[in-house]
């Protein structure tokens, strides 16, 4: 249900603790007190028919005896009364509950599955239960039972541990940081952890998002969730349970490699939230995003007046990734007009160990106006000579004055004070500059905030198009995998997958079927006749590994060395596996790449996230090297690159010694197009191309392996993907009312250069009347929301002109978070307006949400729009005028109401064909 009814659960207006006792020690009487100390100025009412007086409040017997109807109720009865207080708050119209109680079971039959149906079936939304509880300090809500009460401020906490979430509020209160909300969520009867990303993502209260995670129910939701979160504010993730027991068992090298925790961290990196991997740095994290700071690049500058100290983290700081700043020639001139002659003369600033207050202070002036930083980190060692408590007040001082003044080039400074007291860590508190007790805490936290800041522009770049490189043949490789299916096999055999193959543009060097020995040798003919040798191989459907019954023979160079190498693997693969099927035999030239660099690629399946891809270093000995990385499906081509450049393998795909480099983007292209093939084909459930040759000339396939079945589900848009790809069944031609056709189709990430041409041929007028004020700049970070569409929740289709390819208009929806209501826009180029573009975007759209399941399609519109407000008119939505803005028309159509618009099935129609879609 995502963020529908959330609003009354963490701002209510009054409460009701149900449960508890007369004992200090029990939930209900610890939720009374946390609600009344925090000051929350709504009703609270105390119900238990047990106890006359919790926590001297007197009580009621039940919900129905309130006088008036809770938002919120917080639950801390036994497990076994829950089922019935849900009920009795649903009769009397409760909005939300948090229960706070465990035990309720699991699975159909359960008391949760009876409370789960009974709060969905009255829309109240629930926190938990095994949770604890839901604290919102600016609305003076504390309706939980932790020890202490959170401070205010903009970091919001979501936790399945109610532990973890205790542990926050408790390192948050020593370092006088606050929160927006904290939300522990236990079991997640209900609301879970996407929901809470969807109401945090657009809370303004709220800059920033930690997560402790320990599993995902569901994916897509959780997908979608994370990635528009992920491109407003930033989202940090701490997930336990990242070291398996035990290998599992695995059909395939790739599905070794792809362990479960490797699968969450390409999630996470996919969605663009930052992953850190214990409390401590997520505690560090907060620490930084709780007061706002983000660098604007990974360059750090380092001020100490200890050398080794100094050197120990710009250590730390190259190997996280980081980069120490070199200092512009102004930089140092003034160092060395401040400092002492015995300065380091270069950074690390090293300022000696008898640094006093006002040495600090120049050597740090001079830092903040660097050109060349990103950011400083001032560390001290406490020595004799100078108090470091002095030295932290005068830094303070220092970055106040630059703040104040606007005038630091370096806006974000770090402290680390080795040993420092609660004096000290109170001075850098009051003057907002994050501190940690040692240089490597610093360093580390700084790094997180450079990660975050990639992945943010990593979120927003525009890939390029490889539309002109790469159109799969998908419905030749549709049959083969169908008739493999109808055969009731669960593996492609040689032939198959080279076909398969060859539909999506993967080279792989070809296998022949032979019926016997003399075939095989007829059959190698071809290629001993070119001076290759070959390679001959049992063809059973039945023998996975043909290795294992000695069914493989290789380095064959003539007809009768195949003949008895042919006789040979027959009579292994007999003797070995009696009861398998032998077709026959396959046949295939040995392929010598000289520098070639051995590579795997693969498909494997996940639980929870489905398909995922899968790269590394190739080769027999694979899972000992395990070199690899992963990445969710589908891909463009950045996606692709960094999945390669997170590997070491990468390194050695370009030139070395006498050894050519392979072309760029050769790898990450086939990475591409086995990610579509993902997409496109569900039954192939695993995939496996080991080795995968790349040289000079390009890629090869060696040897490759496909699991196929039918999915056991499905999301929308039949895919088992996680993340909702480009759906191509929406391409196609419109119709307009002249007889002409534009082409049509959704918009992909790689549109923005064609949408910046659009824009310049549309009057400044018209793109008032479509944004609502005047538009004189379309920049990066603006395009990038438009054309990089999360299919789960948007759309945009937009129309071109057959001829040329350019862009004549544009229509598109985004849904709320129930998936029912959906807002839609609409901009056309200014001298198409009249030949009926319009309408039929529009129809089309219409077309798409009930395709979909929406009820409602819904719009703003300027009164003054009156070309638009007749076309809503004519297609059958409802016009009002906006209650609070009369210069706004409210536009609505009810897509339950069938023939309004007048849109059949047959609106979008095959390019090249009169077939409807």
């Amino acid at each position: 249900m995502s963020t529908f009814g959330l609003e009354r659960v963490f701002l209510p207006r009054n409460i009701a603790v149900v449960g508890g006792s007369a004992r200090p020690s029990s939930l209900g009487a610890a939720v009374v007190r946390n609600l009344k100390s925090s000051g929350f100025a709504g009703g609270i009412a105390v119900v238990n028919p047990r106890h006359a007086v919790i926590d001297g409040e007197r009580t009621r017997p039940d919900l129905k005896s309130i006088p008036f109807v809770p938002d919120l109720i917080v639950v801390t009865a036994p497990a076994a009364a829950i089922p019935s207080i849900i009920a009795d708050a649903a009769a009397v119209g409760v909005s939300g509950a948090a229960v706070l109680s465990a035990g309720l079971g699991h699975g159909a039959g359960s008391a949760a599955e009876t409370v789960a149906r009974t709060a969905r079936m009255s829309g109240m939304r629930l926190i938990g239960p095994n949770c604890l509880g839901v604290m919102v300090p600016r609305a003076k809500l504390n309706a939980s039972f932790a020890a202490h009460r959170p401070a205010e401020g903009h970091v919001a906490l979501i936790s399945q541990s109610g532990a973890v979430a205790a542990a926050m509020i408790e390192w948050a209160a020593e370092r006088r940081l606050g929160f927006s909300g904290i939300v522990s969520i236990g079991d997640q009867l209900d609301v879970d952890v996407a929901d809470l990303l969807d109401y945090f993502a657009l809370d303004d209260h709220t800059s920033a998002i930690l997560i402790y995670l320990e599993a995902v129910k569901d994916a897509r939701k959780f997908m979608s969730a994370a990635r528009a979160a992920a491109r407003l504010k930033p989202v940090i993730v701490v997930k336990s349970g990242r070291m398996e027991h035990g290998a599992k068992a695995a059909a395939t090298h790739t599905g070794a490699l792809a362990g479960s925790d490797a699968v969450y961290d390409a999630a996470f990196r996919r969605a663009g939230m930052l992953r850190v991997f214990d409390l401590r740095q997520l505690f560090d994290c907060a620490e930084l995003l709780g007061r706002g700071f983000v660098p604007r690049g990974n360059r750090l500058a380092i001020l100490t007046n200890g050398g080794g100290l100094g050197i120990l983290a710009i250590d730390r700081l190259a190997e996280l990734g980081g980069v120490p700043a070199t200092l512009t020639a102004e930089t140092i001139a003034r160092l060395d007009a401040g400092l002492p002659p015995g300065w380091s003369g270069a950074n690390p600033v090293d300022i000696s160990g008898d640094a006093d207050a006002a040495r600090y202070v120049s050597a740090l002036g001079a830092l903040l106006e660097d050109a060349n930083s990103d950011a400083v980190l001032v560390a001290n060692v406490e020595t004799a000579v100078a108090p470091a408590e002095g030295i932290a007040e005068a830094v303070a001082q220092c970055v106040r004055d630059r703040r104040a003044k606007r005038s630091a080039v370096a806006a974000l400074v770090l402290a680390a004070w080795v040993g420092a007291d609660e004096r000290t860590g109170a001075t850098f508190e009051a003057a907002r500059i994050p501190h940690f007790p040692t240089e490597d805490d610093a360093v580390r936290a700084f790094m997180y905030l450079v990660r975050y800041r990639e992945a943010s522009t990593a979120l927003a770049a525009t890939p390029p198009s490889i539309a002109s490189v790469f159109t799969p043949d998908t419905a030749a490789a549709r049959h083969v995998v169908a008739k493999a299916l109808s055969e009731q096999r669960a593996w492609l055999d040689p032939v198959e997958i080279a076909a398969l193959f060859d539909a999506y543009g993967i080279p792989i060097v070809p296998a022949i079927a032979a019926r016997d020995a003399g075939d095989a040798a007829e059959k190698a003919a071809q290629f001993l006749a070119k001076g290759l040798s070959v390679a001959v191989k049992v063809f059973s459907r039945d023998i996975r590994h043909k290795s294992d019954v000695g069914g493989v023979i290789l380095g064959l160079h003539t007809k009768e060395a195949v003949v008895e190498a042919a006789a040979t693997v027959l009579a292994r693969a007999r003797n070995a596996r009696p009861d398998a099927k032998l077709e026959g035999l396959t046949i295939q030239p040995m392929m010598v790449r000289r520098a070639a660099r051995e590579l795997i690629l693969g498909i494997a399946d996940d639980p929870t996230f489905g398909p995922v891809i899968v790269f590394g270093r190739g080769g027999a000995a694979v899972e000992v090297i395990n070199d690899k990385a992963l990445a969710l499906p589908p891909l463009d081509m950045n996606l692709a690159r960094d999945l390669v450049g997170r590997t070491r393998v990468s390194r050695l795909l370009g030139a070395y010694r006498d050894v050519p480099a392979v072309p760029p983007d050769v790898v990450p292209l086939t990475l591409v197009k086995l990610a579509q093939m993902a997409a496109d084909i569900p039954e192939v459930a695993e995939l496996e191309i080991n080795p995968l040759l790349a040289d000079e000339a390009g890629v090869l396939a060696l040897d490759a392996r496909v699991a196929i079945r039918k999915p056991a589900r499905l999301f929308a848009g039949q895919t088992r993907l996680a993340v909702r790809p480009y759906p191509s069944q929406w391409e196609g031609e419109l119709v307009l009312k002249d007889g002409s056709r534009v082409l049509v189709r959704p918009m992909r990430p790689e549109d923005e250069p064609m949408v910046r041409s659009f824009f310049k041929r549309v009057t400044a007028e018209d793109l008032r009347l479509r944004f609502f004020h005047a538009m004189k700049e379309f920049s990066h970070s603006f395009v990038a929301r438009l054309t990089q569409l999360d299919y789960a929740r948007a759309m945009a289709f937009v129309a071109l002109d057959p001829n040329t390819g350019e862009m004549m208009g544009a229509v598109r929806l985004h849904s709320d978070s129930l998936y029912e209501n959906a807002e839609y826009a609409i901009l056309l180029q200014s001298d198409l307006k009249g030949k009926g573009l319009g309408w039929s975007l529009m129809q089309l759209l219409i077309h798409y949400a009930r395709s979909e399941g929406l009820k409602r399609l819904s719009g703003q519109v300027l009164t003054e729009n009156t070309t638009m407000l007749s076309m809503c008119r004519d297609l059958g939505f409802t016009v009002t005028m906006d209650p609070t803005d009369h210069s706004i028309v409210d536009v609505m159509l009810d897509l339950d109401r069938p023939g309004a618009d007048g849109v059949g099935a047959d609106i979008l129609i095959r390019p090249g064909t009169d077939q409807a879609v």
